[in-house]
């Protein structure tokens, strides 16, 4: 035993054909390593490839697959914010299913005194539309008159330098609906059919919420890998019920004072003007410039004077400039701060997807994303596109430990 354990290959070459890091015959460390690297490169450039994939052709299956994905999806967000409700009832002793009953009925009883609030004298005022459009056009008679002598300005210069006439774009004749019967007989059998299944999964989702998140993390196979999991569900429920919560009461209180200051200047239906302002303050941005557009359009329909039809639009803006810059930011505070670039991003991509519905579901899916890349780690594109793994962070760290000893 003795001899073997001194001889100089019983140690170096165990296995025929192996050293001792399990490495073929003549085949070095430095050769081991930067083989595993570029394995490891190969590896990363087709999940990479994947990936970029799967980002390209994803839109284009949620945009076809809207009647299917988007009540799913604005199910399981209305879901995640009612969890924290859930919650407090479970823990009253309260049956999960009969929590998650009560959960989705305080929310429909809402939903639907909201709409109510809304649509139905929005029904009524713009049914006014067509007998107030010469008090419209009487308000706009002097920016009618600037645009058009701007328009014949134009044509006249055109016309001087063009040898044709310019000819109009001919424009496809669309069939309008004959009746509000008609639209509804075709539009309202889908919309019914996604309410009912968005309600279902709420409450479904509600019912099993407890029993589904113990099996994830009692599903995992480590004590770390359980806490992580924990961790991740609890902060999208927390994030994402705190900003719709934290938003809606804002978004409300801003409804009822912009209500208010429209009640006391005269606007017809406040109560509507503010419903409307409210909802549409859930679109960052472009929600309450469209909020203006129809405040001012209410109020050519309603004042006879122009700058009296204008003043609706300045109050409801002025409000919302002072809730945007002053009241949103101190009561959310920096937990829920998002970037403007990402919000616009989202915006942008939800809207173009899901059109109105994605755009207030935009934010919301934002904030669970990021908490999700959060936690499981963002990947490094351009760390793998412009650097060589990492040996350059080694390399780095070299080079400062040899500058920090020459300092």
């Amino acid at each position: 035993m003795a001899d073997a354990d001194n001889h100089p290959n019983a140690t170096q070459n165990p296995v025929p054909g192996d050293n001792i890091l399990g490495l073929p015959v003549g085949v070095d460390a430095d050769d081991a390593m930067r083989i595993a690297m570029r394995r490891d490169r190969l590896l990363a450039a087709l999940t990479l490839t994947a990936g970029v994939g799967l980002a390209v052709a994803l839109p284009f299956a949620l945009k076809a697959g809207a009647e299917f994905f988007l009540p799913l999806t604005t199910a399981l967000v209305i879901a995640v914010a009612l969890v924290p409700v859930l919650e407090w009832l479970e823990r009253r002793r309260v049956p999960s299913a009969l929590a998650a009953l009560i959960c989705l009925f305080v929310f429909l009883l809402l939903a639907n005194i909201a709409i109510a609030a809304i649509v139905v004298p929005a029904t009524d005022f713009f049914r006014l539309l067509p007998t107030r459009l010469d008090r419209i056009q009487n308000n706009l008679a002097p920016l009618l008159d600037l645009y058009s002598s701007l328009e014949a300005y134009v044509n006249r210069t055109l016309r001087q330098i063009a040898s044709t006439p310019i000819r109009q774009p001919r424009t496809a004749a669309v069939a309008a609906p004959g009746s509000i019967l008609e639209l509804a007989a075709t539009s309202a059998p889908a919309v019914i059919v996604q309410v009912l299944f968005g309600i279902l999964i709420v409450f479904f989702f509600l019912s099993g919420w407890t029993r589904m998140r113990q099996r994830t993390i009692t599903g995992r196979t480590s004590f770390d890998g359980a806490m992580a999991t924990a961790r991740v569900i609890q902060d999208v429920v927390d994030d994402v019920s705190a900003y719709l919560g934290t938003i809606t009461i804002i978004n409300a209180t801003l409804g009822l004072v912009t209500g208010t200051a429209l009640w006391a200047i005269g606007m017809p239906y406040p109560a509507m003007w503010g419903g409307i302002v409210a909802l549409l303050n859930y679109i960052p941005y472009f929600g309450p410039v469209i909020g203006a557009f129809l405040l001012a359009l209410g109020g050519l329909m309603t004042f006879s004077d122009i700058w009296m039809a204008l003043l609706p639009p300045a109050i409801m803006y002025g409000l919302h400039l002072i809730e945007a810059n002053a009241i949103t930011p101190f009561v959310v505070g920096h937990r829920l701060t998002i970037s403007p670039l990402l919000i616009l991003v989202s915006l942008s991509f939800w809207g173009w997807v899901w059109g109105t519905l994605g755009a207030l579901l935009a934010v919301p899916l934002l904030i669970i994303i990021q908490t999700v890349l959060g936690a499981a780690g963002k990947p490094d594109i351009a760390g793998f596109l412009f650097e060589h793994g990492t040996l350059v962070h080694q390399q780095r760290g070299r080079r400062g430990q040899r500058g920090g000893g020459e300092g």
